[in-house]
This record gives structure tokens, sequence and C-alpha cells, in this order.
């Protein structure tokens, strides 16, 4: 309502109470809207993570048939963590205001039950003095009832030491001979350094994808002066100490019956530029069929993407080969190919990948809201995709059981699905242009279709090569924080630690931990026993000290 300047008081102490009972109404007007405001940021809150709960249930029910389900994720908690501070922010806000407000219903959030905090974490208890008598009657004759315990979790930040190992010599009194223990093992010759500070510069370098450079200077706050060039001494020595690992891993995945290969760009240093060199990883995954033999991952670095790289790397090796269809492959499959022939078996994702680019509805809306050229979509390729999808929801429901029955569940659904698809497939590119987008993505896999049809003979072979491709994640990832690779030998020992951790990871292993103890072993360790060190065999140092004492 507007009020004039005649219908306000001419006497002071009028005004001064209009003016009390205005900012009064104000700062209720304002209280309210900022527990409204912390409303609103609770809501989108619980919305976005209602919607990363219905993705990753949509993800554990259907993985196989989101392309993009991965990124999606990763978008959405980004998102969720954004709109979760906000809210917190929003409701101390409104918490403040309401405080100095009589009039306003506070706004507390209701947040998600908390998990228990970790039981093998040690406690440390502080009590807190109780009384010394009692606040109604002043007696001091109290009894102890019971007590209430609120558990924090805290963490102590990183300490650095210097341990210091003392040789005490001795002299005998009768043949004045000078005896002394021998030198502890160092990991490297005459290195400061002891396992767990290498283990954790290499977990960093390799697994966090952190430059030695970035973890110096994170170092140097610290207190701890470390220089690169010792770092850089420090990787090469852990990477030739840990070679026979990697030898061993190397043996392990490729006596695989199946293996997944896949490669992926790795930009290195070169004069004045940086050229494309290329890391090649060979996954050996069972799980998928009840397989008993722990899952390994191989890893080789090239400068270049010849076909000379897989035919070296696979050699010596004859069995199934699951990879996209990439021509330097080709020569692995002849016929007369010694020490035998590899079989091909294409991935599906790939091949349904380029049908969804043609159908992707969503993608299409989003670039015309932005004003932006829209791509026609394909009638048929949103059929083709439907169709791909039948098989991966049939491959979901069979996923982990064995060999045979994932084949006898293909052969009575999957086979006749297979059939239909090729003949629809056949039958609609004879209509398209050579030259129609979708004609090529048909094309791609009916020239391979025998390769596509491999799964339904052989239980062991997987629809997809996304075990491949997880296991590069990490680099691809990586690639915006290191930039390069400094040069082919750096790239090589990238390639043995890459090997040691992501198989660390597969077999549920800690990687920085399974190194600072292996690294603490391996000297002393016998070389006929350096199975029992690979993460699938690996018992801690401390747990077997444990179990002999």
């Amino acid at each position: 309502m507007d009020f004039a300047a005649s219908d306000l008081p001419n006497d002071i102490e009028a005004l001064k109470s209009a003016l009390v009972a205005a900012r009064s109404h104000a700062r209720h007007i304002e209280t309210e809207l900022t527990a409204a405001r912390a409303r609103l940021s609770n809501d989108q809150a619980l919305i976005a993570h209602l919607k990363l709960q219905i993705a990753k249930l949509n993800r554990e029910r259907f993985g196989q048939r989101s392309e993009r389900s991965i990124r999606l994720l990763d978008q959405l908690e980004l998102q969720l963590e954004e709109l979760e501070s906000s809210a917190t922010e929003d409701e101390l806000a409104a918490e403040t205001a309401t405080a100095e407000a009589t009039n306003v219903a506070a706004f507390t959030r209701q947040r998600p039950s908390r998990k228990p905090l970790p039981e093998h974490l040690p406690r440390e208890r502080v009590v807190v003095p109780g009384p010394t008598s009692c606040a109604c009657c002043g007696s001091t004759r109290l009894a102890k009832l019971g007590e209430d315990i609120t558990e924090t979790l805290e963490v102590i930040p990183r300490q650095w030491k210097v341990i210091q190992h003392v040789r005490e010599k001795f002299s005998c009194r009768d043949c004045e001979t000078i005896a002394q223990p021998p030198a502890p093992f160092h990991t490297i010759p005459r290195g400061l350094a002891g396992p767990s500070l290498l283990a954790m510069i290499l977990f960093e370098k390799f697994g966090q994808h952190q430059p030695l450079n970035r973890q110096a200077e994170r170092y140097a706050r610290e207190g701890v002066d470390l220089s690169l060039s010792t770092m850089a001494d420090h990787v090469g020595a852990c990477c030739s100490v840990l070679d026979p690992l990697f030898r061993r891993i190397e043996a392990h995945t490729l006596k695989a019956q199946r293996l997944h290969g896949d490669d992926t760009t790795v930009p290195v240093l070169a004069k004045g530029k940086t050229d494309v060199g290329r890391c090649w990883v060979y996954v050996r995954d069972d799980r998928p069929f009840k397989g008993q033999d722990p899952p390994s991952a191989l890893f080789y670095y090239s400068r270049d993407r010849g076909g000379e790289h897989p035919q070296a790397h696979l050699a010596n090796y004859a069995g199934i080969l699951q990879a996209d269809a990439y021509a330097g492959y080709g020569k692995l499959y002849a016929p007369d190919r010694k020490p035998g022939p590899i079989a091909e078996a294409l991935c599906w994702s790939h091949a349904r990948r380029k049908f969804f680019e043609l159908a992707d509805l969503a993608a299409s809306a989003k670039r015309k809201s932005k004003g932006k050229k829209t791509s026609v979509i394909s009638p048929l390729a949103l059929e083709a995709v439907k169709r791909i999808d039948a098989l991966f929801a049939i491959e979901q429901e069979i996923n982990g059981l064995g060999a045979d029955e994932r084949l006898a569940v293909r052969q009575e659904r999957s086979l006749p699905l297979v059939a239909a698809l090729e003949s629809w497939m056949r039958e609609e590119r004879a209509k398209l242009s050579r030259h129609a987008e979708v004609a090529n993505a048909m094309d791609y896999m009916l020239k391979r279709w025998d390769a596509f049809a491999r799964f339904l003979s052989d239980g062991r072979i997987c629809l997809t090569n996304n075990a491949a491709e997880r296991a590069l994640r990490g680099i691809a990832l990586g690639r915006k924080s290191w930039l390069f690779a400094g040069s082919d030998r750096g790239g090589v020992r990238a390639a043995t630690m890459y090997s040691l951790i992501v198989t660390a990871k597969m077999n549920d292993v800690d990687p920085q931990a399974w190194l600072a103890d292996v690294l603490a072993r391996i000297n002393d360790h016998p070389a006929s026993r350096i199975d029992d060190l690979l993460p699938w065999n690996w018992k801690s140092g401390a747990a077997l000290d444990r179990k002999a004492a």
C-alpha cells in the first residue's frame, strides 16, 4: 500500500514508533525470505540427491545400455556437491536470522541418515568433566548413571619423521675383532627415502596423476624440501625394483583364454613440440563368466599407433581378443598365424555408439535450445539402438554366470534377436545411399558381422570391450593434469606403474599400501616366491608378523 507524506504523523515520537515498526516488519520479511531460500536450497539438493540415486540404480540395472552413464554420474555428483554446500550455507543463515526473530518458525534440514563411523578406526576418549554437586540442592552425593557418547571423525595431518637405524659396534676382548650388524635394506641404494614415502610418490604420480613438481611444492609447504631431480631418481629406481612384478603380471595376463585390448593417446615431449604416443592395454578379467583366475591389466607404451606394436605385444598369444575394429590387429587374426590364430570379437558398444549419435534426442534438443544447428534424428538409428539395447538387457541378466549357462541363454534368447537385427539391417541398408550416415554405421557392423556375432558361440566372450576402456579411464582423466610424458622412457615407466596400480585396484587392494609393503620386503624376498607379492596373493608384512606371533 502506498502512503503519501500527508498520511505520516507530525509527532516525532509517533514517527519513531512507526520507523521501529517498519524496521521490525522488514526484519520479519527478511527472516522469512532467508528461511524460504534455505527451504528452496534444501529442495534443490534433495532433488539432485534423488536424481543421482536414480541414475546409479539405472546404471546398476541397465549399466551397459547407457552410452554416457559414467560422465553423467560425474556431472550429477558435482552438481549435488555444490547444491549440498549451498543448502547448508543457507540453513546456517536461516538459523542466524531466525534466532533474532520471535515469530518465525525455525528451519532445519532433514538429512539422510548417517552411516556409522568405521569400527576399525582407533577411538580417543575425551571425557567432559561432570558436575561435582547437584545444581538443584547443592548436594555432593552424586552417583553415575551412565554416559552419552558423541563421535566425531577427525584426521591427523601427515607427519614426517626421520628413522635412525643405529648399528652398534662391538670389539672382542680376546681377538680384537670388530663386529657390527649389517646395514638395513634400502629400496634405493644409498637412498634416504623410506618405502612408505616412495610408495606415496609413485601413487601420487601414476595413480592420482600429480606430477613430481606439484608434489615437491606441496612437500615444501609441509617443511620437507625434496627436489624434483631427487624424486625423479626415486621413481626410476623403484620402477627397476618393481620390474619383476610387472613381468609376472605380464605373464599372467597373456595366459588368458580371452583378452580385452584397447589404446589411447599419450602426448610425449619432443623437440619444441609434443608428439602423440600411444598407451596400449590388455585386460584379463574372467569374472563375467565366473572364472576363478584373478583379474589383471597389462600396459605398454609406443611412440605411434602402428600395427606392429600389438603384433609384438601378442606375438606369443593365442585365444580370443575383444577390441575395436582397428586395422592394426588384422594380422593377428590370420588363420595360419603362429603360435595359433586369435579369434576376433568386436565390441557392440562401439557399434551402438555410431547409431546412438544419430538418434540422440537429448543432445539434439540441447543444441536446438542454444540456437545451434541440429542434426536430423534418424528413425533407423533409433530402431537400431532399441534392438541392440534388448541384447544388452539379456547380458545384464547373465553377467556373472558360468560360460555354459551364458551360452545357453544366448542361444535361446539372443540368437533370434541377432538374426532379426542382421536381416533388418541388410534390408534397410539396400534402400540407403552409400553417403548416408546411418548407412556407414550399418556397414561398420555388416562388414564384420561374424566378429560381432561370435559371442553367440562362446559364453566366455563379453558383449562389450568396456573392461579395457575402464582400465584406460585413469589415463584419459589424468592427461589434463600431467599434460605430457617427458620422454619415451617416461612412457615405458608409466606403462609399468599403470600395470601395477590398475591390477591392484582390480583386485580390491589399496595400491599405495601394497607398494609400500612390497618395496619394504622385495629385496629380502626369495625370487622363487615372487608370486606371493602379486596383488591377488599379497598379505601385508604386518599381517604376516601377527600370524607368526
